[in-house]
């Protein structure tokens, strides 16, 4: 407990900007990915050509490279200033959004082909017919993989730690400038990112049971 009691001043602020850094990422790559799948379910093929490229690159590059390409590649192409921790949250959503938009995209599979028909025998757009009936269903079905992939986003943020981001990963070379046992800081922050993903799969829980009351 001393570890923990000791150093507070650096366990509550990092824990609490590795809570904001995926809280902007999840909301962004859940936006993106969301607008990504749409792209891949689209009857144009430009579009579909344009998310599934999007998507094959994101997923096979490693999240260190990109978060290397926005912390210290993009800054020399002068279009916009980013310092350390929105270059985190974009290269967090840049990659975390192209799971997210296969997640959505199975979920839009699943939904029965009758449903978008009837929406075209009302006179709906696709937009129309995605946004206001296939979505909401498809996002229904896929909260479990949502959920983990959302959890795997939460321990992600632990490399912008090594991109000059003060969050839960950087507690370690810290302590060890103070000095303090390393080993037990790691329990502590590996007992903090535990509580935190027991609270996402709380939240899963939840709204599976309230969406299959709703169902």
């Amino acid at each position: 407990m001393d570890v923990l009691l000791n150093n507070l001043d650096l366990f509550g602020p990092f824990f609490l900007r590795t809570i904001e850094l995926f809280v902007l990422a999840a909301v962004g790559s859940l936006i993106w990915g969301t607008i990504l799948a749409m792209l891949r379910v689209s009857p144009v093929p430009v579009f579909r050509a344009v998310g599934t490229t999007y998507v094959t690159i994101a997923r096979n590059t490693p999240l260190t490279l990109v978060f290397a390409f926005f912390v210290f590649a993009y800054p020399l192409l002068d279009i916009v200033k980013l310092d350390y921790f929105p270059a985190a949250v974009v290269a967090l959503t840049v990659y975390t959004s192209a799971f997210i938009c296969e997640v959505v995209r199975s979920g839009i599979n699943t939904v029965p082909v009758g449903q978008a028909e009837a929406g075209r025998a009302l006179g709906l757009t696709f937009g129309q017919i995605l946004g206001q009936v296939v979505l909401p269903q498809a996002l229904r079905s896929v909260v479990p993989p949502l959920i983990s992939t959302l959890i795997a986003l939460l321990k992600n943020t632990t490399i912008a730690a090594g991109f000059s981001v003060a969050e839960a990963g950087a507690i370690r070379s810290y302590l060890s400038e103070r000095g303090e046992n390393q080993l037990i800081g790691l329990l502590w922050v590996a007992l903090g990112f535990i509580i935190l993903v027991a609270v996402l799969s709380f939240v899963q829980r939840s709204l599976e049971k309230r969406w299959s009351v709703a169902r």
